[in-house]
């Protein structure tokens, strides 16, 4: 026997922008806040910020500005200008509680 985790169906940013929400294949609806997204960015530049201890702690009233679908993830952008990040579809639906 085969198990196979959540998919990502289908997407979209709440009304306010706070919020990505993310239907799985399995028809279930999730809730990411855009802050834990931004916190959660993984690209060069983050990833160098934290390094050099550069990278903020929070990011208080932070928006999605923008969703591009790429296939195996999302490229999301945000209302600080940030858009390196490309969220891989398994890596969203971890942040899921965090």
């Amino acid at each position: 026997m085969t198990l196979v985790g959540p998919t990502v169906a289908d997407y979209e940013a709440s009304a306010d922008l706070a919020t990505l929400r993310v239907r799985t294949a399995q028809d279930d609806t999730l809730d990411l806040a855009a802050e834990t997204l931004r916190l959660s960015c993984k690209c060069a530049h983050c990833t160098r910020a934290r390094f050099d201890g550069r990278f903020p702690e929070r990011f208080p009233g932070i928006a999605i500005t923008e969703i591009g679908d790429l296939g195996y993830g999302l490229n999301i952008s945000f209302s600080d200008g940030h858009n390196r990040g490309i969220y891989p579809k398994p890596y969203l639906l971890s942040l899921v509680g965090r």
